[in-house]
């Protein structure tokens, strides 16, 4: 269980609450999303196995087959199976939704169809997800999958917060919690054992941060507070030591998608930060020996933020205009930290972005989840 205390500089705003009972009342009439409900026709697994291909690898124009696949950083092949992505994010999104929902009115129809969706989806015989993600981001013509694809199930660190906010609700069962924990513990240690997963864990840039955000989520929620302590060890001697004095991280600058990525990767270190600073180890105040933390890290990028005119590097290649986006760590920093100018962009942008890959970047889809279920 996902229980450390959190304290605020600032009090966190108030949740979008018409939005939220808005969003929620439209997952209780949509369809439950289930992994099997899209075949993947080039994986080599099942029907339960996730699948999906790298974003940037398009057919290669020399060979007859367009194979092998060749890279195109930062452009998006539209033509790759994304199908158990999408299905995975509209499972997140609307357990999201209707645990907050559920959390604000205490209306059990909220809770009933939360609990559904999340058994269906993980738990029941006929339509549950394979905890691994052996096949995620395959390359056609190289490989049938690749550690970098764990990036895929970043989206399910809300759910573990939704399964706490459900727990006192009469129709969450034992049988089901602990069958979400199983789940949860199982899909954990194929992440620290397996070989995509030893890969995704080593990589020096925002894969590996979004690794251990992943692994930090589901390791306080199936109560392993050793890989919670292994995590804390990698964001000081692993993570951290990516960025710079001044507070950026060059290997996201020199991306073709600087500004989006520069943003993407101190949402979720922020993220760990909130998640697993405690009495007696406040990762927002750990730096490194040059002075560097996650403040200065925050120093860096707000700037860009507030005025986006301002910055220095060369325009992402593809929807740049759809940043700054609302992201969690706004909140996070901005109530954590005392950073109003924060919490003001956080208000000021839209609740939700019309743009595909803003909403694909987005780790943490209703913060005042984690902070209610972390209150």
């Amino acid at each position: 269980m996902i229980t450390y205390k959190k304290h605020y500089s600032i009090e966190p705003p108030l949740c979008d609450r018409d939005w939220i009972l808005k969003k929620a009342k439209e997952a209780l009439f949509k369809p439950i999303p289930h992994i099997t409900d899209i075949t993947a026709p080039k994986s080599p697994g099942t029907v339960h196995d996730y699948y999906s291909n790298g974003d940037y690898w398009w057919p290669n124009p020399d060979a007859f087959d367009g194979l092998p696949y060749i890279r195109r950083d930062g452009e998006t092949n539209p033509d790759n199976f994304n199908g158990h992505r999408f299905l995975l994010r509209q499972m997140r999104t609307s357990a999201a939704y209707l645990s907050a929902a559920y959390q604000l009115t205490k209306d059990e129809t909220f809770a009933m169809r939360a609990i559904c969706i999340l058994k269906e989806f993980f738990l029941d015989n006929k339509t549950h997800m394979n905890p691994h993600l052996a096949y995620a981001q395959a390359i056609p013509g190289i490989c049938d999958g690749r550690g970098i694809g764990i990036i895929d199930t970043l989206h399910l660190i809300d759910v573990p917060f939704a399964i706490e906010l459900l727990c006192s609700s009469n129709n969450m069962t034992d049988a089901i919690y602990q069958g979400l924990k199983n789940w949860f513990a199982t899909y954990l240690g194929w992440m620290l054992t397996s070989q995509n997963g030893v890969a995704e864990m080593t990589e020096k840039n925002n894969h590996s941060v979004c690794f251990f955000l992943q692994a930090a989520v589901f390791s306080l929620f199936t109560d392993n507070e050793k890989i919670a302590d292994f995590c804390r060890d990698n964001y000081k001697h692993f993570l951290l030591p990516q960025m710079e004095k001044d507070g950026s991280f060059p290997l996201e600058l020199n991306r073709t998608k600087p500004y989006n990525y520069s943003i993407f990767v101190l949402d979720n270190m922020v993220s760990l930060c909130y998640l697993l600073s405690k009495q007696g180890d406040d990762l927002w105040d750990y730096t490194l020996p040059n002075g560097s933390g996650i403040k200065t890290g925050l120093d860096f990028l707000t700037p860009y933020l507030m005025d986006k005119s301002l910055w220095p590097y060369p325009k992402d290649v593809m929807h740049f205009d759809a940043f700054p986006a609302r992201a969690s760590f706004m909140m996070f920093a901005g109530c954590t930290l005392g950073r109003g100018e924060l919490l003001q962009l956080f208000k000021s942008l839209p609740i939700e972005s019309e743009d595909e890959e803003a909403r694909r970047n987005l780790a943490v889809r209703i913060p005042w989840l984690w902070i209610n279920a972390m209150a």
